[in-house]
């Protein structure tokens, strides 16, 4: 392969002001990430310690081994929502190392709002779901929870994709011989209380695990009975009597150590193979993206900079390099894995989008994971280019993204607008994972083009009704919210917020969390794949 040589000059001027507003922005990442982490009320700690319950950070380090990355997946969701303090939307889930096993695990956090469940923790643990399904992870719950929000339960309860879809989802993982393994480490109430009885494995803790449908105050309302919650559903009841709980744990310690136990235990998954090498680190620093990426995403830059700085010795064989320029399609190897990498160097024309096609076949056929890097405001559109069909030319690229069955990871670097964001594998069109940069915006459009549109069209109507042109005051008036509330809902913290995307980022580490997600996909076999392709316009 290729080597790619940087043009980067870290001493120029753009380069600096790049770094640094870059930085400050990995600054507020780190900072928000920290706050979700560590910003509970003394009041909840000190009613956990006096359970005598270990916080959600310690039961993640006593589970997982010793010095194993963990890839967090949505720590920001539910930013802002609630009363701001829904941090992570009350869970901490991610993929780590137990027993030297790749597994999902989700915990509740007990010190947010009691580990009660709002939507967008629902939204969360669907998408956690998803995550083990695709992957075939086992799936470790550790359960801390008060059940539903329910003054919110119309958006918990009834829809398709609320909370029943959990247990549904966990009937499915059972279908699919992918091991659940559930801790009861406090409440698990009402429709919670399926978490653990549809497990495989539950380990229950004595005197703060408690399992039942309906907890002590609703069966006195109900029945008028007087229990209390260890005598509705603690462990000795479910391991004694109900046979719900399988294993019986003194307390927090001990029910871990019966998980990691249990995982040791679980069959052999041998993993799937594609084309593999040693792995290398890339020639130049990782924190060079810094300075590559402008402040502004309306500025162009070259994407093979970035590559340059996530492939295995900065190495690169790119394909129809002279075709279709403004996606960039080639092959590399990230941590030791081939993939096919598709990166934006512009808008996408008929023959940028018919190079990705190919390319996209290709890959598919031959077994090797694609990597999107997007930052793309959308396909080319007027008269020329609609009478030269980029309209069977763009849908040629989506098809071939839709049914692509190798794994599929999607990075956000800067715009993500438009058709762009579907052809360039966005969220609705299968990628295992999907990440954000901080810098990173996504809409139907830009505010500035949007604000036009709709002034366009409002003057066009006035026009037509014999008004007149609209004076420049009425556009301003419209164009300004516009402007305002697509830069709000573009933002990377609200797609993150809304778990449109897995995580944000800090772009020094994208590599390392490609080489992670990259090994976690191949738990799933790749040899019963369907590669046909369906019907291609011509």
């Amino acid at each position: 392969m290729n080597v790619i040589e940087t043009a980067v000059d870290p001493k120029s001027k753009a380069y600096r002001e790049n770094y640094e507003a870059m930085d400050a922005l990995v600054d507020d990442l780190k900072a928000e990430l920290k706050k979700a982490r560590e910003d509970r009320s003394d009041k909840a700690r000190n009613r956990n310690a006096e359970l005598g319950k270990l916080t959600v950070q310690e039961r993640l380090d006593r589970l997982l081994d010793p010095d194993t990355p963990w890839l967090e997946i949505a720590p920001l969701a539910a930013k802002g929502m609630y009363d701001g303090r829904v941090h992570s939307a009350g869970s901490r889930c991610g993929i780590g190392v137990v027993n030297g096993r790749e597994v999902m695990v989700n915990a509740s956090d007990p010190m947010i709002k009691g580990g009660t469940i709002y939507p967008m923790g629902v939204k969360k643990a669907l998408r956690i779901q998803t995550i083990a399904m695709e992957n075939h992870l086992p799936s470790v719950n550790l359960v801390d929870s008060g059940g539903a929000f329910l003054p919110m339960q119309s958006e918990i309860f009834p829809d398709v994709d609320d909370g029943g879809r959990i247990f549904y989802n966990q009937a499915i993982m059972s279908k699919m011989n992918i091991p659940q393994i559930t801790a009861v480490m406090g409440l698990c109430t009402a429709g919670g209380a399926y978490i653990p009885a549809m497990s495989d494995h539950v380990i229950h803790v004595n005197r703060t695990g408690a399992i039942f449908l309906g907890g002590p105050p609703l069966v006195k309302a109900a029945t008028g009975e007087d229990v209390t919650a260890e005598d509705l559903g603690g462990a000795m009841v479910h391991c004694s009597e109900s046979g719900v709980s399988d294993y019986f744990a003194e307390d927090d310690d001990h029910a871990i150590d019966i998980v990691r136990d249990v995982v040791r235990l679980l069959p052999d998954n041998p993993k799937s193979r594609i084309p593999t090498r040693p792995p290398a680190a890339p020639l130049y620093d990782q924190k060079e993206i810094y300075g590559i990426v402008p402040k502004s995403i309306t500025t162009p830059y070259d994407c093979r900079e970035v590559i340059a700085r996530l492939a295995d010795g900065s190495e690169f064989l790119e394909f129809k390099e002279l075709y279709g320029p403004t996606l960039v399609c080639g092959w590399a190897y990230i941590h030791g894995y081939q993939v096919g990498i598709l990166g934006n160097n512009g808008i996408l024309f008929s023959d940028s989008a018919l190079k990705a096609t190919q390319f996209i076949q290709l890959c598919d056929r031959q077994g090797i994971p694609l990597v999107f890097l997007q930052n793309i405001n959308g396909y080319i559109i007027g008269k020329e280019y609609e009478r030269g069909g980029i309209t069977k030319d763009g849908h040629k690229m989506v098809h071939a993204v839709s049914t692509a069955t190798v794994p599929k990871l999607t990075v956000i670097l800067g715009a993500s607008f438009g058709a762009g964001n579907y052809g360039m594998c966005g969220r609705a069109y299968g990628p295992r994972f999907l990440w954000m940069w901080p810098n990173a915006k996504i809409g139907v459009m830009g505010g500035e083009q949007a604000a036009n549109v709709l002034v366009s069209v409002k003057n066009d109507q006035m026009i037509r009704e014999g008004q007149g042109p609209l004076p420049q005051e009425f556009k301003d008036a419209i164009r300004q919210p516009i402007i305002d509330e697509a830069e709000k809902e573009g933002d990377a913290y609200y797609s993150t917020s809304n778990v449109w995307d897995d995580g944000i980022l800090d772009p020094a580490r994208t590599r390392d969390v490609l080489g992670l997600a990259l090994s976690v996909t191949l738990n799933a076999p790749l040899d019963d794949r369907d590669q046909g392709h369906g019907t291609f316009r011509m």
